[in-house]
């Protein structure tokens, strides 16, 4: 779904900027605020840079092929007349 690779370091970087006071906490809330973020980042239904390559070269082929049959049904039309 997510790099979770980005997620844990967002989480990391939040937790790291609270106060020294409540660090005993840290761990908690840094589960807590990886768990939000997963949570926020699934909603917005995203998708990876690889989802969207892989998507973007079938559209590319689909593309490709349907030119190819335009271009034949052209030239059957052609023959027909």
């Amino acid at each position: 779904m997510f790099d979770t690779k980005f997620i844990d370091d967002l989480a990391r970087q939040i937790s790291d900027s609270i106060p020294s006071g409540v660090k005993v906490l840290q761990q908690d809330i840094e589960k807590n605020i990886h768990t939000l973020l997963q949570g926020a980042f699934a909603k917005l239904d995203l998708v990876t840079r690889e989802e969207f390559d892989t998507q973007s070269r079938v559209l590319l082929r689909t593309r490709e092929k349907l030119e190819q049959l335009e271009k034949t049904i052209t030239e059957l039309e052609q023959k027909q007349s």
